[in-house]
């Protein structure tokens, strides 16, 4: 008999990660990925499945209709997996507002409420929508769910969450909301089977890839984070600058004239690594670079990530344990000796040769903080979410 097979999509602004999951267990086991690259006019997937690799150039622009993409990527996916076996797909969809408390049935009620969301996360939210309808379209018989950035940050206080702006708006839905929800859950759950007597405590987890946060988190559960109404707050990104004095938006918007299109391109393009050195958005390659703007880029984005450590540490009270995850987090230990390095005040002490070899515990024995390194993976979250969403229509409660 053929092992039931489960998708996830993980959209993103030029790409798109898809994860192929066998469902014969409690837990469903990854058994291929692609990513699906629609950047250029050149789309292509990249296939793995086991130990082998593949790289497949697709016909055919994105567009705003994906289902002509997609249906080619099935296409080639069909060669190397049963798609007939697939009974379910799951969907990262960034923004779930105050609307969505976990991972849902995508039903046309449902993905609605997702689509009057997108004004909260307009470059985001389209994108997963687009993804959902081209995958109803080739496959309508398809059960999909979506899973929430921001649900896991539900936890959070009514005061941590609310802006210092008049109250009418944030009972509109202006407050912070966080995002790498999904990240958090993960790696969270992976500190617990690994760690159990620190995730039991005060723990600061720093999801640093192209973008980048930073969330506080005790007993398991989200206290506070550095993005907070959109994923350009917080520390400095790839690309987007994180916090910013608001007087700076209205300097461009006023007296430099610029236009609201142009300093949404430049904060979500422009700013941020690549905006300080004029070089890269890449950490790896400022490390390699000896020009003063590369060190300067590098400089600020380990400032700032110390500094949130800091405020995050005085949200929780106290802090237990440090987690570095995300691509720079589990693959860069230069960046992580330059943040612990200015945590000396907080008793951090790295134990510098497991740092060098991307060990699971970072931190010498002395060390008051205890600092991990955990790799994480939000398909597999999407995938566990949406199985379980899935079984509770077959076997609901009563």
């Amino acid at each position: 008999m053929t092992d039931k097979l489960l998708l996830t999509f993980n959209a993103g602004s030029s790409s798109v990660k898809i994860g192929i999951f066998r469902v014969d267990g409690e837990r469903p086991e990854r058994i291929g990925k692609a990513v699906v690259d629609f950047a250029s006019d050149h789309v292509s997937l990249h296939l793995k499945e086991g130990p082998a690799q593949f790289e497949l150039s697709l016909e055919g622009a994105s567009g705003d209709d994906l289902a002509g993409l997609m249906d080619k990527v099935f296409r080639e996916l069909g060669a190397h997996f049963d798609l007939d076996a697939v009974t379910s797909a799951g969907h990262r969809i960034v923004h779930g507002g105050d609307v969505f408390d976990g991972p849902v049935d995508l039903t046309t009620a449902t993905v609605a409420k997702v689509r009057s969301l997108t004004a909260l996360a307009p470059l985001h939210q389209p994108q997963a929508l687009r993804m959902i309808e081209a995958v109803r379209h080739l496959r309508p018989d398809l059960f999909q769910t979506g899973s929430f950035d921001t649900t896991f940050h539900a936890t959070q206080s009514d005061l941590v969450r609310r802006l210092a702006i008049p109250r009418a708006y944030h009972d509109e839905g202006i407050k912070r909301y966080g995002f790498h929800g999904l990240s958090y859950r993960y790696v969270a759950g992976a500190l617990a089977a690994k760690a159990p007597g620190i995730a039991d405590g005060k723990v600061i987890i720093a999801h640093l890839g192209s973008g980048a946060s930073l969330c506080a988190i005790e007993n398991g559960l989200s206290r506070d984070s550095s993005m907070g109404f959109s994923t350009l707050d917080g520390i400095p990104m790839a690309t987007r600058p994180g916090w910013l004095d608001p007087g700076v938006l209205l300097h461009f918007l006023g007296p430099l004239g610029k236009s609201v299109e142009d300093v949404e391109d430049m904060l979500y393009h422009k700013s941020g690594l690549l905006g300080v050195s004029g070089l890269s958005g890449d950490t790896r390659e400022l490390l390699e670079n000896d020009s003063e703007e590369a060190r300067e880029a590098i400089d600020l984005f380990t400032l700032r990530i110390a500094g949130e450590v800091g405020r995050l540490s005085s949200t929780l009270g106290g802090l237990d344990g440090l987690v570095f995850t995300a691509g720079i987090g589990e693959n860069q230990p230069e960046i992580r000796r330059r943040i612990t390095d200015q945590l000396l005040w907080l008793g951090v002490e790295l134990d510098g040769s497991a740092n060098q070899n991307n060990a699971l515990t970072i931190s010498t024995a002395a060390s008051r903080v205890a600092l991990h390194v955990i790799a994480t993976d939000e398909e597999q979250m999407i995938a566990e979410e949406c199985l379980s969403v899935f079984r509770g229509r077959e076997h609901p409660a009563t």
